[in-house]
């Protein structure tokens, strides 16, 4: 870093414009410099004038940006390139039965099993990187070794981005207004861009659009599920999403996987739709409390999922019919229902 010249730090670390403002220095025209070039080109009336102190401004720059990126999650060594849970037991304490579970970034793992049954209580484990300190007992590794001390107690390396069920906004901002709030609390390089970039991706997923100026509290569920599913999977840093049950959120459900995984999340998803279970590359089966099973998904059941895919987009068909104030007829339907 000492050998970067300005330009070089602007460039790699924008928010170091705020450092500069903030101990008034001018760096204008002084950008092929390096930070303690510019510093000793400063005649000493200015030095005095400013407060300024040669050995210690450099270190005080360096601080600044380990201290931003860590924030915004940009240290490059800090990435979650595989997620192990390890075995606990239920709530009978009797010992799940599985050595371990590795997920990678782009996997999808569907959770299912009845209401009450411990998912919340597995998202929980993994959230909190939790290290046999919780009910379950279960361990968690963040790249096959024991998680660094931020993913439990930073709030700002949250492991877990949740959506859930019921998401509704209360703040008083139009949805432009909203994502570029959040790209600049992001320090996003090109904020017009990305914000854009998340409305577009948002409206492929919701089944009515929306635009830029529509007051995020007028989203309905399903928008605003929409909305929240492009900006986690685009903007946020938390490496792994839940997803509870997103068969009632009124979206693309194939679409929302998609644009997920095409940011290379670890992706999991609690349902109880068994077109969703199946898209999953295994499936998590949760029973009084702890992990009953780790299934992969067969060959049979992606040959299945092909036959009940052609009947969802037959129900989604009607679904559209209905809401246009349309009639369905038999004749329209019956070719389509043999499969």
């Amino acid at each position: 870093m000492k050998e970067m010249t300005i330009a070089q730090l602007l460039e790699k670390y924008p928010f170091v414009t705020e450092f500069f403002q903030q101990n008034r220095l001018n760096i204008t025209g002084f950008e092929q410099l390096t930070f303690a070039d510019y510093l000793q080109q400063l005649d000493e009336d200015e030095l005095e004038e400013k407060a300024i102190e040669l050995q210690k401004l450099p270190e005080e720059l360096a601080l600044y940006i380990e201290q931003m990126t860590a924030f915004l999650g940009l240290n490059e060594d800090s990435g979650v390139h595989s997620l192990t849970i390890l075995p606990g037991k239920d709530k009978n304490a009797v010992p799940e039965k599985f050595t371990k579970l590795t997920i990678f970034p782009s996997q999808v793992v569907a959770i299912v099993g009845p209401t009450g049954s411990g998912k919340s209580r597995l998202l929980a484990d993994i959230e909190w990187a939790a290290q046999n300190d919780t009910p379950t007992g279960r361990s968690i590794l963040i790249n096959d070794a024991l998680p660094d001390a931020k993913w439990r107690y930073s709030p700002n390396n949250k492991l877990v981005a949740q959506l859930s069920q019921n998401m509704n906004f209360v703040i008083d901002l139009s949805v432009k207004e909203f994502l570029q709030l959040h790209a600049q609390s992001r320090m996003a390089e090109n904020i017009k861009e990305i914000s854009g970039k998340i409305l577009a991706a948002a409206n492929r997923l919701a089944g009515e659009p929306f635009s830029a100026d529509t007051p995020v509290t007028s989203l309905s569920g399903g928008q605003s599920r929409a909305l929240m599913i492009a900006d986690t999977a685009i903007l946020s840093a938390s490496p792994i999403v839940l997803i509870d049950e997103i068969e009632n959120a009124g979206i693309d459900r194939r679409k929302a996987l998609e644009v997920l995984l095409s940011q290379d999340k670890i992706v999991l998803m609690a349902t109880h739709d068994p077109l969703l279970a199946l898209m999953a590359d295994r499936r998590i089966v949760i029973r009084n409390g702890g992990i009953h099973a780790v299934l992969e998904t067969t060959q049979e059941e992606k040959a299945l999922l092909q036959k009940m895919n052609s009947l969802d987009t037959i129900m989604q068909s009607a679904r559209r019919e209905l809401r246009e104030g349309k009639t369905l007829h038999t004749k329209d339907f019956l070719s389509d229902f043999r499969l």
